[in-house]
C-alpha cells in the first residue's frame, strides 16, 4: 500500500509554546520548536484522513492546505485530541456529506456530551454532520478498504488506540503497553510514539521509556512526539537520541511506497 503520513502537530496538550511562558524553548524562533496538538493526516489514494482532531484542527487544515477529508479517526477522548471537532463543518458544506468518525464507544459518549448539538434531534442550521463508525480492540477497514490494527495502549487508568497501518505505526499518550498489544507492532518499519519530557510522567512515557519501548518494538526508525517545553528543544532533543531515533516536527513528512 503506497501512502504518506503528515505530521500536523507534535506538541503536548498546552502546545508549544506554552502561553505565558518564557523558557528558551517556547522563545525559540525556531519552526521545528513550534508544536501544535498532537495530530497526523493520512494520505491514502488520493484520500485523506487525520488521526485526532484537536484545539488546532482548523489552524491545521489551513497551514496544510487540506482540501479535503474523508474520516477522522479518535485515539481517545481527552481535550487536546478531540476540541477541534467543531470545524468538520467546513468539509460538509463543500463535500456535501457527513463526515465519518471512527471511534471507541468512550470517544462516542464524550463526543456526544461536548458536541451535543451535533446530535440533536432539533437540527440547527450548519452544525457538524457527523457520522459515528464504533470500533474496537481488533482489526477494521478505514472507509472499506484500508486495513488498519488498533493497538490499546494504557493512559494512565484511560485506554487509548494507537493505529498500525502497513508499515507504519502512530502512538501517542501511552504510559503502558501489553505484551499482547506490543507483538501488533512487530515489523513496522516507522513509529511515530510519545515521549513528553526527559523526567518520569504519571501517564506519558519519559524518554527513558519511549526509547525502550522504541528498541522492544525494533522499528526501523522511530519518531518522537507529543513533546512538551520541559523537553527542550528540537536541536537538544535530538542530540540525545539514538542514530535510529528523531524528534518529530510540526510538517514532518513519511512516505511509504511498496
Amino acid at each position: 500500500m503506497n501512502f504518506s503520513v503528515t505530521v500536523l502537530g507534535s506538541g503536548t496538550s498546552q502546545g508549544v509554546p506554552v502561553i505565558a511562558c518564557g523558557c528558551h524553548v517556547c522563545t525559540s524562533q525556531k519552526k521545528e520548536d513550534n508544536r501544535l496538538r498532537c495530530s497526523v493526516l493520512l494520505e491514502i489514494g488520493g484520500r485523506n484522513f487525520v488521526i485526532d482532531a484537536g484545539p488546532d484542527f482548523r489552524q491545521q487544515m489551513l497551514k496544510f492546505q487540506v482540501k479535503t477529508l474523508e474520516a477522522v479517526l479518535f485515539t481517545h477522548e481527552h481535550k487536546d485530541h478531540m476540541a477541534g471537532l467543531d470545524d468538520v463543518r467546513a468539509f460538509n458544506f463543500i463535500e456535501k456529506r457527513d463526515m465519518d468518525i471512527y471511534c471507541s464507544k468512550a470517544v462516542e459518549e464524550a463526543l456526544r456530551r461536548e458536541y451535543h448539538y451535533a446530535f440533536s434531534d432539533d437540527k440547527y442550521p450548519g452544525i457538524p454532520q457527523l457520522n459515528i463508525i464504533n470500533i474496537e480492540n481488533k482489526p477494521f477497514n478505514l472507509s472499506g478498504d484500508i486495513p488498519i490494527v488498533p493497538v490499546e495502549v494504557m493512559h494512565y487508568f484511560m485506554p487509548v488506540f494507537g493505529f498500525r497501518i502497513g508499515d507504519f505505526a502512530y502512538i501517542t499518550d501511552a504510559k503502558t503497553v501489553s505484551p499482547e498489544e506490543v507483538e501488533k507492532l512487530k515489523g513496522v518499519k516507522v513509529l511515530i510514539i510519545n515521549a513528553l519530557r526527559k523526567e518520569p510522567h504519571i501517564s506519558h512515557f519519559n524518554l527513558e521509556e519511549a526509547l525502550a519501548f522504541i528498541n522492544e518494538v525494533k522499528p526501523e526508525k522511530a519518531y518522537l512526539t507529543h513533546i512538551s517545553h520541559m523537553f527542550g528543544t528540537h536541536e537538544e532533543i535530538e542530540k540525545e537520541l539514538p542514530e535510529n531515533v528523531f524528534a518529530a516536527y510540526d510538517g514532518l513528512k513519511l512516505v511509504f511506497q511498496d
